[in-house]
């Protein structure tokens, strides 16, 4: 019998015609603007992001570096790919955060795959990625924008109700759930 877990999710619009903080980042942090070449790079920093995490049980290509090569692919080459939306953080070591924008056909931005790598988080810098892929929506015309939210991830839900995102939807994600494998490969004699 096939067993399925749901995630229950919000869809959570904003109005890009409020005034909004600067994105600014933390001292020895910097941005790298959407590169075909930082395509890899992408997706080494989701993989960072989210592998072990909620969301790569939602999205299970979030789970492995091929599988979020793949996802940033076909970002890239769908046709309302917004480079001024999509932004990786570095600091002196290495990339730490990364986010994607897309035009959906209604002519809204949305934020996708924002994530920071775990020691990097509660320093702001997922809140300044928000606020550089909205700065991006609206240079290309955008008026509203929109993201989709794992609600057990409290902390992001009250990030972006505090940067004036409401709920517009609440959906719910079906997820088959695999039988764990076994950590061992044989029985010894």
């Amino acid at each position: 019998m096939r067993k399925v877990r749901y995630f229950k999710r919000h869809r959570m619009e904003l109005e890009l015609r409020h005034p909004r903080p600067p994105a600014e980042l933390p001292e020895g942090c910097y941005w790298m603007p959407w590169s075909g070449q930082l395509l890899d790079m992408h997706a080494q920093v989701l993989c960072a992001c989210f592998a072990g995490e909620t969301d790569s049980e939602v999205f299970p290509c979030l789970a492995n570096l091929n599988g979020c090569r793949d996802l940033m692919t076909a970002i890239a080459n769908r046709a309302g790919f917004c480079p001024g939306g999509t932004w990786l953080v570095a600091n002196k070591d290495c990339c730490i955060g990364t986010v994607q924008g897309l035009l959906d056909d209604s002519g809204f931005g949305g934020i996708q795959n924002l994530g920071v790598v775990a020691n990097c988080r509660g320093a702001g810098i997922g809140r300044a990625l928000l606020l550089k892929a909205l700065e991006g929506f609206e240079a290309t015309g955008v008026k509203r924008a929109f993201l989709e939210v794992t609600a057990a991830n409290t902390t992001a839900v009250r990030m972006y109700r505090w940067l004036g995102f409401r709920s517009s939807k609440t959906i719910y994600r079906e997820v088959e759930v695999k039988p764990p494998v076994p950590d061992y490969v044989g029985v010894g004699i």
